[in-house]
């Protein structure tokens, strides 16, 4: 860990993410990036139909409203996923509502679909210069009956769809109250189909393929995740994200922490989320591509997920807790073991 990530982890959780960002905005101002940025040797994938510089991206979540696209886009990711963006502006959930648990390598957060909104968002992307592919994950409103969420998805996805590379549909935090329960059966079917003929009727529109993915959560069973998988493929998606975060937590059992709610991510989901995606890559015999995340912290963990089946990888916790040096290790592990599959 460097001496400012260092300095940033002694204050507060989200006052250090705040620093954190307005940092890295300031060494990308000044043409400084390249003094932090990942030493990466070139490694293009094609997946969806995007070609990606390298296989690495940035989880949703570290910039929930695109305002540090740039700065983010020079530290070597191969893709950046900016979000969730609800249509209207939300305060979230109520501070404290992220915790870090530093002996486990994990982070609890229930933010709650914080964000400034779609109009602030979508102003910001249109002013990019970031190159690279550039996702964007959707949600709803805490405020929309569970029974209207899908007005706000299809909102959100006719808002972004001009601007974005491909979209992700967020169902999966457990951080909005129910949200969860659209993961599944008719309710799931209903709106996945819905949202996919929208996008190929936006794609004639705006004259652009952008595929659509889905984020799932690690917290169903076996039964449960291959119906969901199936459902997804009969609705046409290009990919699905393995996985949110976790409502589990026996692997902090005994933590200050263990019993705040929200999600758990970083080195305890490590485990379930390759199982995930090495259920659902079995099970889709490759036909469907899987962005893994979940733990990813070095070679190790990078490649276990690559061997595991997914097509390319997201960091969040690990890149929180080791700047850009998780980065190129995650970098090294995807290769290595793409080079034994």
């Amino acid at each position: 860990m460097s001496l400012a990530a260092k300095f940033t982890h002694l204050l507060p959780p989200e006052a250090a993410h705040a620093a954190a960002m307005l940092g890295l905005d300031a060494y990308h101002a000044l043409r400084m990036s390249w003094m932090i940025a990942s030493d990466l040797k070139p490694n293009p994938q094609q997946v969806m139909g995007l070609t990606f510089d390298n296989p690495i991206g940035l989880a949703a979540g570290l910039d929930k409203n695109g305002d540090h696209i740039d700065a983010l886009g020079a530290l070597g990711f191969g893709f950046i996923e900016v979000g969730t963006v609800t249509p209207k502006p939300q305060d979230g959930n109520p501070k404290p509502r992220l915790f870090r648990l530093p002996e486990h390598q994990a982070i609890i957060n229930r933010m709650g679909f914080n964000n400034k909104g779609l109009e602030h968002m979508v102003g910001r992307i249109k002013r990019r210069k970031y190159s690279g592919v550039l996702g964007v994950n959707i949600g709803k409103n805490a405020t929309t009956p569970l029974e209207n969420a899908l007005d706000d998805y299809r909102q959100c996805l006719d808002a972004v769809h001009g601007y974005a590379d491909y979209i992700v549909v967020n169902l999966s935090s457990p951080n909005t109250p129910n949200l969860r329960q659209l993961q599944f059966g008719e309710p799931l079917k209903h709106l996945v189909s819905s949202l996919r003929e929208q996008c190929y009727r936006l794609d004639a529109v705006n004259e652009k393929r952008v595929p659509l993915v889905v984020k799932i959560a690690p917290d169903m069973s076996h039964d449960d995740l291959l119906s969901v998988a199936d459902t997804l493929m009969e609705a046409s998606v290009d990919g699905i994200i393995a996985t949110n975060t976790t409502i589990e937590r026996d692997a902090v059992l005994g933590h200050p922490y263990a019993q705040e709610a929200g999600g758990l991510s970083g080195v305890p989901v490590r485990s379930r989320s390759t199982e995930v995606v090495t259920a659902l890559y079995q099970h889709l015999k490759g036909e469907l591509p899987i962005i893994g995340v979940g733990g990813i912290f070095d070679e190790r963990s990078a490649a276990e997920k690559r061997e595991a089946g997914a097509s390319l990888l997201q960091l969040y916790t690990g890149f929180i807790y080791r700047g850009s040096d998780a980065i190129s290790a995650a970098a090294r592990g995807f290769k290595q073991a793409n080079l034994s599959r």
